[in-house]
């Protein structure tokens, strides 16, 4: 057997690993989300959590324009911008 057919068919994913893979995809999802999806089939896991990382994505936007805006607000040298600036170095 040539070496690429033998190379294509040790990097197929088998059906066991795929639920392993499903299965761990659904624990990352947060218990709200995973309830109503307790058996669910791959299609709607993989919608649901790609719609739970565009939420994540708007989530991370909004709370980084609140901080703009609490950041523009403040003095830099106050004690609340250094605590704000030490937390974001982290």
């Amino acid at each position: 057997m040539p070496v690429e057919m033998s190379s294509r068919r040790s990097s197929r994913i088998t059906d066991e690993e795929i639920s392993e893979l499903i299965s761990k995809l659904q624990s990352l999802l947060p218990e709200s989300r995973r309830r109503s999806m307790s058996r669910a089939s791959a299609a709607k896991l993989l919608k649901e959590t790609c719609s739970y990382i565009k939420s994540l994505h708007r989530e991370v936007g909004d709370l980084s324009d609140r901080l703009s805006d609490l950041m523009s607000t403040m003095d830099s040298g106050s004690p609340q911008a250094e605590i704000i600036r030490s937390i974001l170095r982290s």
